[in-house]
């Protein structure tokens, strides 16, 4: 099976090689046909602190890090 890999903004960089990321997805209600949109955040790791809020990155799943951290930063967007 292929790796989550997901976008988003970081939103938090305060705990020490972590980032939150928030991400957000918009769908189709299958009934009322209206599009709704969804936000949702993640912690993932972050080895060299480099992100700053505010940063627009790529994240994907891996090996749990800790009980919440199960995605690592793959890249920064610009």
């Amino acid at each position: 099976m292929p790796k989550k890999i997901l976008s988003g903004v970081v939103v938090s960089d305060k705990p020490n090689k972590t980032i939150t990321v928030l991400v957000e997805r918009k769908y189709q209600h299958p009934i009322l046909k209206k599009i709704i949109k969804v936000k949702k955040k993640y912690n993932a790791h972050d080895e060299n602190n480099k992100f700053k809020n505010g940063d627009k990155v790529s994240i994907i799943e891996s090996k749990p890090f800790s009980k919440n951290k199960k995605f690592e930063v793959m890249e920064g967007q610009k």
